[in-house]
């Protein structure tokens, strides 16, 4: 399988490393690269710079091995200009990656694997319904889908019966674009042949090429007419940029937020000695269309927004593009609204506002803690009202009805319950 993605490890500090034990290391890299790096000219470039940053005394602040591979790894950058880059120090890993032949150790190596995976759920983090039957899947790398396989078909399973769907990859650092496969396999018919990715790479001195096609057989319904939107931000890096990447390319999703990092080269960990490895380019991906990428460069959304504010910002689109055939879905816009331009843009209260709703009411009551209002009645329910307008208010848990406070002479004189089908109770204040 192909991984795309970038990661780094921490270690434990080690002991100190000569500087003949640098060159050796450099050399080592040299010839790590020269059989692995995508692109072998600028292979060739490396050494030399590293070599003379080491003549020149430039490495002889780092007194550990993870300080020198902290100062490879930047000089490597600095050199390709390739985010991909990353040195480390895991003589552990590397004692491992050399008895991968063992079918023991790969199989203990698998275990440990899935035990890691497992605890992050396999990256997806959030999979819900937000409000007008829109799907929203959070997740924060791709998994192996080997092993992520059946988590994966959850939360494609989950959202199969919405009208739409957010994809946010506003976090997601990359991973195996077998699972990016997987997930975009769901938004194409089967019935004719699709390409999502066409790739070349390495494989220790090998050329190996290959595509990823749309997959004929999926767990659950397709959803090929189905609004997609992706969310980007800037550290949305390689196998989410590709994936965000080709959807784009092939008509299937519309990006909001952030243009990404620029991370388009597949990689894989690469021994360098028995404790240093690196982190190498190994590959080249086209996308399907223009058969070009984004290295450097990042994909650019089609909606541009600050990240932070890419979900309601889509969540609204996702309504109004709904709401343009369906006149039911132009009620469910209008009531979902404030509270989606209140994500997007906080609304401005009135002077005071805040502090003129402390009181009592009918049968309730308003108070005020640490700056936030809670709404109280028969003295035990309590809950939060989140400022949406100048004078209305969101309530903590519930969707179908919202509070509105009535002014006069710029004092509050009734709080209004707000219902979902129009219909309004008014309750006077008392004090």
């Amino acid at each position: 399988m192909l991984s795309v993605l970038c990661a780094s490890s921490a270690f434990a500090e080690s002991s100190g490393v000569s500087r003949s034990e640098k060159a050796a290391i450099i050399a080592s890299l040299d010839t790590t690269l020269s059989v692995n790096y995508v692109f072998p000219d600028m292979a060739r470039k490396i050494a030399p710079v590293l070599q003379e940053h080491l003549h020149k005394g430039d490495y002889d602040a780092a007194n550990t091995k993870e300080e020198f591979a902290r100062k490879l790894t930047d000089d490597l950058f600095k050199v390709s200009g390739d985010l991909h880059f990353f040195v480390g120090v895991d003589p552990k890993w590397v004692a491992e990656f050399r008895m991968t032949a063992d079918p023991k150790i790969k199989a203990k190596l698998r275990n440990e694997e899935m035990a890691r995976l497992e605890q992050t759920n396999f990256g997806f983090d959030e999979v819900s319904r937000l409000d007008g039957n829109i799907g929203y899947i959070r997740f924060s790398y791709f998994a192996n889908p080997e092993l992520a396989y059946d988590t994966a078909a959850a939360a494609m399973l989950f959202i199969g019966n919405t009208d739409a769907l957010v994809i946010d990859l506003r976090s997601n650092n990359g991973g195996y674009l077998e699972m990016a496969q997987f997930i975009a396999s769901y938004f194409f018919s089967s019935e004719k042949d699709q390409l999502l990715f066409d790739y070349y790479y390495n494989e220790d001195g090998k050329r190996i090429e290959r595509g990823q096609w749309v997959l004929p057989g999926l767990p659950g319904k397709r959803m090929v007419d189905k609004p997609v939107y992706i969310l980007t931000g800037s550290t949305s890096f390689s196998a989410a940029e590709w994936f965000s990447y080709a959807m784009k390319k092939l008509g299937r999703a519309t990006l909001i937020g952030e243009r990404t990092a620029g991370g388009a080269h597949p990689v894989e960990r690469k021994p360098v000695n028995d404790d240093f490895f690196v982190q190498v380019p190994i590959g080249q991906i086209r996308d399907p269309v223009d058969h070009g990428d984004f290295e450097g460069v990042g994909v650019q959304p089609d909606i541009q927004s600050p990240s932070i504010q890419a979900l309601p910002l889509a969540h609204k689109l996702a309504l109004e593009n709904l709401a343009k055939t369906d006149d039911a879905r132009q009620a469910e816009l209008d009531w979902l609204l404030p509270v989606l331009s209140a994500n997007i843009k906080p609304p401005a209260l009135e002077a005071g506002m805040v502090q003129k709703a402390v009181g009592k009411y009918e049968g309730r009551q308003i108070v005020r803690e640490n700056g936030a209002l809670f709404y109280i009645w028969r003295d035990r329910f309590r809950v939060a009202l989140e400022p949406i307008g100048p004078n209305l208010f969101a309530v903590e848990g519930v969707s179908d009805f919202r509070y509105r406070l009535n002014t006069r002479n710029g004092k509050v004189t009734s709080l209004e319950r707000v219902n979902k089908d129009g219909s309004i109770q008014t309750y006077k204040r008392l004090d």
